[in-house]
């Protein structure tokens, strides 16, 4: 009877989906190596920021307005909108491993995730992307000037989003840690340096 329970938790556990979480501050190169990860381990890229700003774009979400706020304030978005969010893509889609980017960023984004969706998925680890603070300015400035759309583009906002990315989400890189399940990256390297160093970790998944 154990070997059947042995063999039923087995199938349990590779018939759920794989998550990675990709977390680092604004202008890190998130979703620069995410697209790369899709592209050659076939991942399915889901960012949590373009979730919501996606959401906003609807002109009959009820979300729109109060999430619009948070990005111009860069301050985080409730848990239960974004879970939502990212469970609703989850499920439209026939893949079974994401890149969930961008989240968690805070530990009330942790329990939501914990208490909708995280005994769904197999967590495989955290891929940090840690880069400096003026090298992520300077990118997301130099984004902001190219045309990237995003309102919080901007020096003020990027300030601000920092300051929530310290305060908020190194706490959750850390906690994941202790866990050993963060992979630290040093993103104020060139794309392909990191890029390199990212496709070891992925190569055996």
């Amino acid at each position: 009877m154990s070997f059947f329970r042995s063999v039923y938790r087995r199938f349990i556990t590779m018939s759920k989906s794989q998550v990675v979480f990709v977390l680092g501050g604004p202008g890190a190169g998130k979703g620069t190596q995410c697209s790369n990860i899709v592209s050659k381990f076939g991942f399915v890229h889901l960012s949590a920021g373009d979730l919501l700003r996606a959401e906003c774009s609807k002109p009959d979400s009820m979300y729109g307005e109060l999430i619009n706020t948070h990005i111009k304030n860069g301050t985080i978005v409730p848990v239960e909108i974004t879970c939502k969010l990212i469970q609703n893509a989850m499920e439209s889609s026939s893949a079974n491993r994401f890149l969930i980017d961008g989240f968690p960023r805070n530990k009330n984004n942790m329990i939501g995730w914990d208490t909708t969706i995280g005994d769904k998925v197999n967590l495989l680890f955290v891929l940090f992307l840690d880069c400096p603070e003026d090298i992520c300015i300077e990118r997301c400035i130099k984004r902001g000037a190219a045309g990237s759309g995003r309102t919080d583009d901007n020096l003020e906002s990027l300030k601000k989003r920092i300051v929530t990315f310290v305060n908020d989400s190194m706490p959750i890189i850390e906690y994941f840690n202790k866990k050993n399940l963060v992979k630290r990256i040093e993103a104020g390297k060139s794309v392909e340096d990191v890029w390199s160093e990212i496709i070891e970790l992925f190569k055996d998944i």
